[in-house]
């Protein structure tokens, strides 16, 4: 008879180890890093060319880099008709400090340059007590920035009152434009957008689909084409002789085209509200407009924090595309550098990208950490 194979254990398996407690630096590096032989492998390459990539980076925008000089020559090598050693690999730095002021507010006048700093300090000292939570008076501070500031900045800016000389928009340009239609875009395109969003789920068949409508058609087309219509056909809409001017014609478009994409992050917002709530609303006798202000929309803009966000970071950095209009932001005011002869080099436009690229990257960065930090601060669902 076969022998019966057994397939109870007999003995015990040994103890474990217990598990390390090790909660040092090199410990936790040990546990995720150099787990096996195959992580440290990984690992390792991966910190090498990390190393190789930080070091040419660093090397290319600091310790070769040059920070002073009055023309081309200082960035330039000898062969290149300059002074540096052939072979030579830095940032030009002299050429972004000779073009500072142009990146920042265009061709405004330098006589009148007091203008745009103070609306700027006036822009910062209103704008950074309203992130703050703990600060008080929320309802004076948000009055004072969305509709006091863009009226004392249009008179200060534009100027033709209180004695203060005209300065035509199309002297205007680098960040200013570029803060400015962010701006007026995000203050706009917010309340628009959940209009359009309540409108859309409207039980008003006219209403709905005309906001449906208007939805559809922008975001079926580029910023680029309704930037171009705003320029070009929102003219002749008006009456004859009419003037409208450039600027705000791309402000009009900027704000359209943010408002349909908002309107749908707000909706989606809307749709993930249970029915309870409204039901609930409804049993306490709101109306409409109260159920949707006190009950609904809050909760709504509460779980969509993150697309609105994303929309406006979306907005700042499309606002590169109104050099179609011939409007020159940041980026179109560095890219039209690269033509002075002054400065011209094969270094310059490379030191030109990474400034307008870092300036962008700043703004979206802080943006996206701030809204994280909304994220956390209203994150009540589950805390007891």
């Amino acid at each position: 008879m076969a022998e019966t194979v057994s397939y109870v254990r007999r003995d015990f398996l040994p103890p474990l180890e217990a598990p390390s407690s090790d909660k040092t630096a090199w410990g936790w590096a040990r546990r995720n890093l150099f787990a096996s032989v195959t992580d440290s492998i990984v690992t390792i390459v991966a910190v090498a060319i990390i190393l190789w990539f930080v070091v040419s980076v660093i090397d290319f925008l600091l310790f070769e880099a040059i920070w002073t000089g009055s023309d081309r020559t200082v960035c330039a090598t000898i062969a290149q008709g300059g002074v540096q050693p052939d072979g030579w690999k830095g940032a030009c730095w002299a050429y972004v400090g000779d073009w500072f002021t142009q990146f920042m507010v265009g061709s405004y006048p330098r006589d009148q340059l007091w203008r745009p700093i103070l609306v700027t300090v006036l822009f910062v000292g209103l704008l950074v007590p309203l992130l703050i939570p703990q600060a008080p008076r929320k309802g004076l501070n948000a009055l004072l920035l969305l509709i006091a500031l863009p009226l004392v900045a249009y008179v200060l800016l534009l100027g033709g009152w209180f004695g203060l000389s005209h300065v035509e928009t199309s002297l205007w340009g680098g960040l200013m434009v570029t803060l400015i239609l962010s701006f007026v875009g995000i203050v706009i395109s917010l309340p628009v957008g959940i209009l359009l969003a309540l409108g859309r789920r409207s039980r008003m068949p006219i209403l709905k689909a005309a906001c449906i409508g208007f939805i559809e058609l922008i975001r079926g087309v580029p910023l680029i084409t309704v930037l171009f219509m705003a320029s070009v056909l929102l003219p002749l809409f008006l009456a004859p002789g009419t003037s409208f001017d450039k600027f705000l014609r791309a402000l009009v478009g900027v704000s359209i085209f943010a408002s349909a994409y908002m309107a749908e992050v707000i909706r989606g917002g809307l749709q993930a509200i249970p029915k309870g709530q409204y039901e609930g609303a409804d049993s306490l006798g709101l109306n409409y407009f109260q159920k949707m202000t006190f009950i609904v929309m809050p909760q709504a803009i509460k779980l969509v924090i993150p697309g609105i966000v994303n929309t406006f970071i979306g907005m700042f950095k499309d606002t590169s595309l109104v050099s179609i209009i011939n409007m020159y932001d940041l980026l179109g005011i560095v890219k039209a550098s690269f033509g002075d002869s002054k400065w011209i080099t094969p270094v310059t436009p490379l030191t030109g990208l990474i400034f307008a690229g870092f300036i962008f990257w700043v703004f979206c960065f802080g943006m996206s950490r701030y809204s994280a930090f909304i994220e956390r601060r209203l994150d009540t669902g589950y805390k007891r």
